[in-house]
């Protein structure tokens, strides 16, 4: 069964205020009063904490052995240079470190190190324990729908800006 979707209508008073819905809620989720409680108890404070950009960074580097500075920029969807100083910050805070690529020893490749992988294991048990408490708020079809939904709204926005882009150059 194919379902046909129907454009937003920019004229239409229900689409708008549907969108105004979503913005507000997207801005809340990034930016919004609970979104800096829910930083703190995810990612901790004070020096314990680490900052959202390396766990996401950690994500990948604690299932590898180890990778190249490209493959973890493609992983974080950031450009390279980007990825070099968050790499830098990784490193001044003993959670990553330089080491030679398995495959060609001239290459140089980050892997986690063990103070890494522990506060992600401590990071990644806050963080399932919350998504846990998130989700006992729904019901399980609410839960299935919420995922689902909350991936293809991702993808959208990932289309739309792709398409902004070309339009733009």
């Amino acid at each position: 069964m194919t379902t046909i979707k129907t454009q937003a209508d920019l004229t239409n008073d229900l689409d708008l205020e549907v969108a105004g819905r979503i913005g507000r809620s997207w801005r809340e989720i990034r930016r919004g009063a609970t979104a800096s409680n829910a930083r703190d108890a995810i990612y901790g404070i004070g020096g314990s904490a680490i900052e959202p950009g390396q766990m996401d960074a950690l994500d990948l580097l604690v299932t590898v052995e180890s990778c190249r500075m490209g493959e973890l920029a493609e992983h974080l969807r950031i450009d390279r240079s980007t990825a070099t100083r968050a790499v830098q910050r990784l490193i001044k805070d003993d959670l990553a470190e330089h080491v030679k690529h398995a495959g060609d020893g001239r290459v140089v490749a980050i892997a986690a190190t063990q103070r890494g992988r522990k506060i992600h294991a401590e990071v990644s048990e806050r963080r399932r324990n919350i998504m846990f408490s998130v989700m006992n708020q729904f019901e399980q079809d609410e839960r299935f729908a919420l995922a689902e939904l909350l991936e293809r709204f991702t993808a959208a926005i990932d289309e739309a800006v792709k398409v902004k882009r070309r339009r733009n150059s």
